[in-house]
């Protein structure tokens, strides 16, 4: 545990991507109205939740208006109410919501994260800056040594996992795996990766993902779990 708050002070300190540092702060400089007189964290999120997960979940970026404002990676935001009501009727989250970093939310056996720290514009990292963020995934995979399950939110989330994995010296298929929402990758010391659609506007406006299609996924993240 002191290692993962290590490693939380070293994300919360990067500035390490000129274009996400001046974008964060921008964002913060100018809310929308409704946000406005409320102070940004406006700086890189670090992971959260259960120092003993055997389950992460892998995003892409924080939100500008979500973690961005709040501090909390899908906080927030209305990707953070989708993915906290799966978690908590999967029972890996004490609640169903997720509003700011004093809500009360505490994961259980979950472990939240994602690729890229910073609020990215039009939620669009670039490579390089992938590049510059990965090794914090590479070391939170290090971290948390007792992760069975990973669900791998949206594409970018699930190639950068695969990325991670690789940085790490842990096993990757070939030919390499695939994002289609609900494919199940196993890998051959005994991690599993589910793929999900990201719970993004984009997503749950156009039906793309659904509330069943996202609760299907951590009920079969759970499943896998306890067998």
């Amino acid at each position: 545990m002191a290692s993962l708050r290590t490693l939380r002070e070293q994300v919360i300190a990067c500035c390490r991507c000129p274009r996400l540092v001046a974008h964060r702060e921008a964002v913060a400089q100018e809310p929308p109205k409704r946000f406005q007189g409320q102070v940004y964290w406006a700086r890189p999120l670090p992971g959260f939740g259960d120092p003993k997960a055997r389950l992460l979940i892998v995003g892409l970026a924080p939100a500008a208006h979500g973690g961005n404002r709040t501090g909390r990676l899908f906080t927030g935001d209305s990707s953070g109410e989708w993915l906290m009501e799966a978690l908590h009727t999967a029972r890996f989250a004490n609640q169903p919501t997720s509003a700011h970093g004093r809500d009360g939310l505490r994961l259980r056996g979950a472990y939240i994260t994602a690729p890229v720290r910073c609020a990215p514009p039009a939620n669009r990292p670039t490579p390089q800056e992938l590049e510059a963020c990965l090794p914090f995934l590479v070391r939170e995979l290090e971290l948390l040594p007792e992760v069975r399950v990973v669900v791998a939110l949206g594409k970018f989330g699930f190639d950068a996992y695969l990325r991670a994995r690789e940085i790490a010296g842990q096993p990757v298929p070939k030919p390499r795996p695939r994002f289609r929402h609900g494919g199940l990758t196993r890998f051959s010391d005994g991690v599993r990766l589910l793929a999900s659609y990201h719970p993004s506007q984009q997503n749950t406006f156009t039906g793309t993902l659904t509330r069943g299609m996202l609760h299907t996924i951590f009920r079969r993240a759970r499943a896998l779990l306890d067998r």
